[in-house]
């Protein structure tokens, strides 16, 4: 019963940690021409932390709500695909310092996230909907990363 919560909450937290890790707000993205509707970066912080905990609930919720193993192996390989292109990102846009890498790569992590939208509603429409605030902010990110590509390219 604990387990899927267990998983779910330690994977977001998990990749939450990782994502501060891999994201120095130092010289170089300071730097940076920034698009006028860049949020603040004090916002990103909470506002990844209510998207994690958003889609470890969806996990947990879908884990419980599928009928059968096969649907709960589906639900694994949608979340742990969603959450190696969720892991990229940051390292490339900040570590490696190629938001036109990031800008590639976003796109699957973008598709990652529509691939849970859809993949969930069979087994829980609740779950699914979960998952909607991330791919709003994902679609905004990466518009985002677009705009500072456009703005200061080019990298590398």
């Amino acid at each position: 019963m604990w387990t899927p919560i267990i998983v779910a909450g330690g994977g977001a937290l998990f990749l939450g940690v990782l994502g501060g890790l891999m994201t120095p707000i130092g010289p170089w993205y300071r730097s940076l021409a920034k698009p006028s509707l860049q949020p603040p970066d004090w916002l990103f912080g909470p506002a990844w932390t209510i998207i994690l905990g958003l889609a470890a609930w969806s996990a947990v919720t879908a884990w419980n709500a599928a009928p059968d193993q096969a649907a709960r192996t589906d639900v694994v390989i949608l979340f742990a695909t969603n959450a190696l292109f969720h892991a990229l990102w940051s390292p490339l846009f900040f570590r490696a310092r190629r938001p036109d890498w990031a800008l590639i790569e976003v796109i699957f992590l973008w598709s990652s996230l529509v691939a849970l939208v859809i993949g969930l509603w069979p087994i829980s429409p609740f779950a699914s909907l979960l998952i909607l605030p991330y791919l709003l902010w994902v679609s905004f990110a990466s518009w985002l990363n677009y705009a500072i590509v456009r703005l200061n390219g080019p990298f590398g």
